[in-house]
């Protein structure tokens, strides 16, 4: 046995030896309802706060749910990630979002149905399929600076919307008829207009969704129409399967098992779920990267020396402490669809447990100096394991990470080779709830100073 073995033996025969607790382990005693505001409004403080008090795990209890085991620590994180999918069920965790995303959303798939789906959806987001969208982005980013204002602070996240949603629409849809695109821009971002209350409402009292008051909702009075548009451009994408070149194109060409392509219904849910999870996300992450990079001049001006050459080793260490520093969601959701031993306490079926991402990439082990925006640690070599998980893990990282990836990089780059950025003002922005996500608090203020020339 090698040194390398008999060390791991040793670590795995520490954990076996450590006692196992019965039942989920303590958390905040706050009243539910207090719980319920703070976990909807305030999740990070509420978290971090509950974790000086009670550890790298603890239980949090808000109304709507079962109890939530929040985990912190990479380990505990690792066995979530990598234990059995039969047992810690996304696709359960997930399920109040199907009337929304639909019953074919690869976030409320679990198991073999999950993976069949995974399987077919994944060549379009990875490799070669990703990179030849590229040089859509930066014209669509091209065109949006163009309308950005000189010598005057605006919130930058709205404008990232914008490229986000075109991008959505031309490099991810394939919107092919004019009328159609133009109808789709105005409906599509009433899709995503809907508070954080309202999404806690349907959470704590799902039947909402079928009541009138859900029915006056924007979204909900929108989703008739925008269904009836996307069918429309599946339905011009089957006539002419070989003009297009948009994911969509590609999902269309995907087949099951039987060889039989993927419904119509099945199209519309995972462009939904693309729309809900990848849009949101991504403009995020973006506001998010200006609003670092503007209030921390020598990174912003290291990655404007970068982008002379065709180097990219700094943008992506940027985007990546951006994520680290300031993630979008705050953590994963697995419901238990067995008892389970999680971070050494057996817990009961339908138990939650909540890989808390925000709290692991601040941790002062892993990252010294959690709070500063640092890229270069990222050129330093890779985090520990499970330390670093903005796409979440396992089976169930996001299927889009890799197109996200690329998309950040190639809208910062394409906007500071243009514009000379600056903040208003130093004073960092805070997080701020929105739906799922973790925006800048007054949306990323920036001050475009001058016009630039890609070519200086």
């Amino acid at each position: 046995m090698t040194t390398t073995e008999m060390a791991r033996t040793q670590v795995e025969q520490a954990i076996a030896e450590q006692p196992v607790f019965d039942g989920v382990p303590r958390g905040p005693r706050l009243p539910r309802a207090l719980q319920t505001v703070l976990f909807a409004t305030r999740p990070l403080s509420f978290m971090q706060r509950a974790r000086r008090r009670h550890g790298d795990v603890f239980t949090i209890r808000p109304y709507g749910f079962p109890d939530i085991v929040v985990l912190t620590d990479p380990e505990h994180i690792k066995e979530v990630f990598t234990g059995d999918r039969d047992v810690f069920a996304a696709g359960k965790a997930n399920a109040a979002m199907s009337p929304v995303l639909g019953s074919h959303s690869l976030l409320t798939l679990d198991g073999e149905r999950h993976l069949r789906q995974r399987k077919l959806m994944l060549p379009p987001f990875h490799g070669e399929a990703i990179g030849r969208y590229r040089e859509r982005i930066e014209e669509i980013t091209k065109a949006e600076i163009a309308s950005w204002p000189i010598g005057k602070p605006f919130p930058i996240r709205p404008r990232m919307q914008d490229i986000t949603f075109e991008i959505i629409l031309r490099a991810v849809i394939g919107v092919s008829d004019p009328g159609r695109l133009e109808r789709l821009r105005e409906v599509l971002p009433k899709l995503l207009d809907f508070s954080v209350l309202d999404m806690w409402a349907v959470w704590v009292f799902p039947k909402l969704l079928d009541s009138p008051i859900a029915r006056r909702n924007p979204a909900l009075r929108m989703r008739p129409e925008i269904d009836r548009l996307l069918y429309e451009e599946i339905a011009a994408h089957r006539a002419n399967p070989e003009g297009h070149d948009d994911i969509l194109a590609l999902l269309l060409r995907a087949r099951e098992e039987d060889g039989e392509p993927l419904s119509d219904e099945n199209l519309l849910d995972q462009i939904i779920t693309l729309l809900l999870a990848g849009h949101e996300t991504t403009t995020t992450g973006l506001a998010w990267a200006f609003e670092r990079l503007t209030r921390n001049p020598d990174a912003l001006g290291r990655l404007r020396q970068e982008l002379e050459t065709d180097e990219e080793q700094y943008l992506e260490a940027v985007v990546n402490e951006t994520l680290r520093v300031r993630p979008v969601i705050d953590g994963v959701w697995r419901k238990l669809a067995a008892p389970a031993i999680v971070a050494g306490h057996r817990l009961p079926a339908g138990t939650l447990v909540f890989p808390a991402i925000s709290l692991a990439q601040t941790s002062n082990d892993a990252f010294p100096d959690p709070e500063e925006f640092r890229p270069e640690r990222f050129l330093e070599g890779s985090p520990p394991p499970y330390t670093f998980i903005p796409f979440g893990g396992g089976i169930r990282r996001c299927i889009g990470a890799a197109f996200a990836m690329m998309e950040m990089k190639t809208v910062l780059a394409t906007v500071l080779r243009h514009v000379e950025l600056s903040a208003p003002d130093q004073r960092p922005e805070q997080p701020r709830s929105h739906h799922i996500t973790q925006i800048p608090a007054r949306g990323a203020r920036v001050l475009i100073t001058a016009r630039r020339s890609p070519d200086q």
